[in-house]
């Protein structure tokens, strides 16, 4: 029987920086490569263009890619959503899981907000150490970054983890609507997951998001003559009015849990009493807990409307779990705020309102940092931002932290 191979001793945080530094003009090449492809959630053919190129960058760091093509619904109309291809990349490390080693999965989506066209409009520009371009913050600029420290990694020789996973997205923006099963399926096998989202505009971390559920509300009548016998009628729309007042009445019953009805459909004509109308709504909240309550609450609204002869259905749409701050979540921030202080900089952490696929992930029960990529801002803007200055550190901020967790017996 051979004996087990010696473990390597884990980088300093601080002598990853050097090397990261060194990587900074290559990494803005890079970016401005990647900023130069348009790949709206809507344009398959520019986030296959992405995939290409992360694809190929993957392969060369010695990981397995299974590019995912997203099935066609049966019966789908030929203008049906499309997207592009999620890549779901693995590479194994030295140390085997019952000595201690861990399976670390990183986030980061391809897609942005923006149309075809873009990229040209508003090509790729620094201005100091700002970096400015469609996609540039969210998330090009933190998908490129995972990948600088994953070359960081190879470079020092270091492999002391179970398993690397890195998953690379083609439909966040649009709620994630096809990779969804994906990520999920991939999550459930992870100890840690790492969302390449870039920091705040301040430095923090995010270890927190809010769920969202939407909901449609239908509201029932009964059709009359306006103007001859309204009161055979029951007015739909009038029963929609007081639901729209008692469910926006729901903010602030709840701490950090916020509801919204922002859709209103009701009627066809002015001369007939309305007989159906039609509410959606949306729920952002901090916990699971939380967004339970307030379902609660929205189907006790809804067995009492306020106009006799009416009824109301509820109908939960869609929902995105919430990522909740945990134990083990802090853990990991403590680690990382460790690695942070060893490289010069106070990392601090936030909860956020937004959701992402880190919100998928913290769902499946596995705990997840979020905002690990450079600090930027704007995101969703033609303002967009990177700072530049922020990529090293960032860089080497990753590196460490999946040096530290990929060994749970360091």
């Amino acid at each position: 029987m051979s004996a087990p191979s010696r473990q390597r001793p884990r980088p300093h945080p601080a002598d990853l920086l050097g090397p990261a530094r060194s990587r900074l003009q290559h990494y803005l090449y890079d970016l401005a490569e990647l900023v130069a492809i348009d790949s709206g959630s809507y344009s398959p053919d520019g986030v296959n263009a992405v995939a290409d190129w992360v694809q190929a960058r993957l392969t060369s760091l010695g990981f397995a890619v299974e590019r995912i093509r997203p099935p066609a619904a049966a019966g789908a109309p030929m203008d049906a959503l499309r997207t592009g291809d999620v890549l779901v990349a693995r590479k194994a490390g030295r140390l085997a899981e019952a000595d201690g080693g861990r399976r670390i999965l990183l986030a980061a989506h391809m897609d942005t907000v923006f149309e075809d066209g873009t990229a040209a409009e508003r090509p790729f520009t620094l201005d100091g150490t700002h970096a400015h371009g469609p996609g540039v913050s969210d998330d090009k600029g933190g998908l490129l970054a995972g990948l600088t420290a994953l070359e960081l990694l190879q470079e020092q020789g270091t492999s002391e983890y179970a398993e690397l996973v890195f998953l690379a997205t083609s439909d966040e923006e649009i709620g994630s609507p096809v990779s969804r099963r994906i990520t999920e399926d991939v999550a459930r096998d992870m100890h840690y997951a790492l969302g390449l989202e870039c920091a705040r505009e301040n430095g923090d971390l995010v270890v927190a998001r809010k769920g969202v559920a939407d909901f449609r509300l239908t509201v029932t009548g009964r059709a009359a003559h306006a103007g001859i016998e309204p009161e055979r009628g029951a007015n739909a729309a009038l029963a929609a009015a007081h639901l729209v007042v008692a469910l926006q009445a729901l903010n602030g019953r709840w701490d950090g849990v916020t509801v919204n009805v922002g859709v209103v459909r009701a009627g066809h004509r002015p001369n007939i009493v309305c007989p159906e109308a039609e509410l959606r709504l949306e729920v952002r909240a901090a916990t699971a807990a939380d967004v339970r309550k307030v379902r609660r609450a929205i189907e006790d609204a809804a067995a009492c409307p306020a106009v006799p002869g009416t009824t109301v259905t509820v109908e939960q749409l869609d929902d995105c779990p919430p990522m909740e701050a945990t134990a083990a979540s802090h853990r990991m921030l403590a680690v990382a705020q460790q690695a942070a202080a060893a490289l010069g900089f106070t990392l601090g952490a936030t909860a956020t309102g937004g959701v992402g696929d880190a919100n998928l992930i913290a769902g499946t029960g596995v705990p997840v940092l979020d905002g690990l990529g450079p600090v930027g801002g704007a995101d969703h803007s033609p303002q967009e931002w990177l700072d530049t200055a922020t990529v090293p550190e960032r860089i080497a901020l990753l590196a460490s932290l999946i040096t530290a967790l990929g060994n749970s017996a360091a």
